[in-house]
């Protein structure tokens, strides 16, 4: 008996074949597997950052679905902050580089901020201590996902407000990615930290993760911030991560809360 091979349909659309097969719970539904071969597109850099992408129609197109199941799936990208909608203009990838994005993470607002008052970050002035190749210690990179021992890039910096240090944060970035990163470079940038990662070394930051402790500062961190030895600070460690879930910054900031707070929103 003669036999012959079907070949598999496209990438793209292989998860609408496998959606419609089944009505299993199990099953992602169908916008959210759109979600994720959007995102993918977005990981594997078909569109760059701050570049618009295919309208919803095309895009309905490519993937063989409706185009409801599309917007649906792009509002979802836009809600986690890793596309943006111009009225009238498209859907555009989502840059550290705008305005309403360069202040994501940054959530110290000052005391004097009106209570239920919209809080907008405050212009901070950054001093670099230290750039420098280290050895990951154990918990730095059990954060990273790397081996304990390997070469990560050590960044040691001051926020500052109106010439008052109010965070002083130490940096962890794994090796290959940050390879070239100097003291120089960060000096000269004028930009945000996240919009220069971004740019010149191809790694987006699309969400944080955050721990949120009170210790005491060391004689050493009191110096810095200009604080009494001992008095308490806020120390927030941060994972932020890039595209595929690949953890890509490990920080810890401590915050001088004499005259701020650490402020979110929670939906």
């Amino acid at each position: 008996m003669a036999t012959h091979t079907v070949p598999d349909p496209a990438p793209e659309l292989q998860a609408t074949h496998v959606s419609t097969a089944a009505l299993n719970p199990s099953f992602s539904p169908l916008y959210r597997q759109i979600k994720g071969l959007i995102t993918r597109s977005l990981q594997q850099g078909e569109w760059k950052p701050g570049e618009i992408i295919p309208s919803e129609a095309d895009l309905a197109r490519r993937f063989g679905v409706s185009q409801g199941t599309v917007r649906k799936a792009v509002d979802e990208l836009a809600a986690d902050g890793l596309l943006l909608r111009r009225q009238g203009r498209g859907t555009f990838v989502s840059t550290h580089h705008e305005e309403r994005v360069k202040f994501r993470f940054l959530r110290l607002v000052p005391d004097a901020i009106a209570e239920g008052a919209r809080a907008m970050p405050q212009p901070m002035e950054r001093q670099f201590l230290e750039c420098k190749r280290i050895r990951a210690s154990q918990d730095v990179a059990r954060a990273l996902g790397i081996k304990a021992g390997e070469g990560i890039t050590q960044i040691r910096r001051l926020l500052l407000l109106a010439g008052e240090p109010v965070v002083y944060e130490d940096i962890y970035l794994p090796g290959p990615a940050f390879r070239g990163l100097t003291a120089e470079r960060l000096e000269s940038y004028r930009g945000p930290l996240y919009a220069l990662f971004e740019s010149e070394f191809s790694t987006r930051m699309v969400r944080a993760e955050e721990k949120l402790r009170a210790v005491n500062a060391s004689a050493q961190e009191a110096e810095l911030l200009r604080v009494r030895e001992a008095e308490a600070l806020l120390l927030v460690e941060r994972l932020s991560f890039s595209y595929g879930e690949l953890p890509a910054e490990y920080r810890r900031g401590l915050y001088n809360t004499r005259h701020h707070h650490y402020r979110n929103e929670l939906n």
